[in-house]
């Protein structure tokens, strides 16, 4: 059976690829965090897999980065 954590090793989050978006299109941490609701250290926790983005954040990412390839940065393999 799948355990929650097994099940959580498997939404791998790719920090270095979202940090790689923002940066090419000028935008801060602090600015993404505002934009999308978040706190800083609710992003740190989210990027380190401490918590996940909630789908209505990953949306606002999407579209604030506008993302062709969400997946790749969300569900990392």
């Amino acid at each position: 059976s799948c355990t929650t954590h097994q099940h959580k090793k498997e939404l791998n989050m790719n920090k270095a690829l979202l940090i790689y978006e923002m940066s090419k299109r000028g935008i801060s941490k602090g600015e993404l965090c505002e934009k999308i609701g978040i706190s800083r250290s609710a992003f740190h926790r989210k990027c380190n897999g401490v918590s996940e983005f909630t789908q209505s954040e990953i949306q606002a990412i999407i579209d604030l980065l506008e993302l062709d390839s969400p997946v790749d940065i969300f569900f990392a393999k």
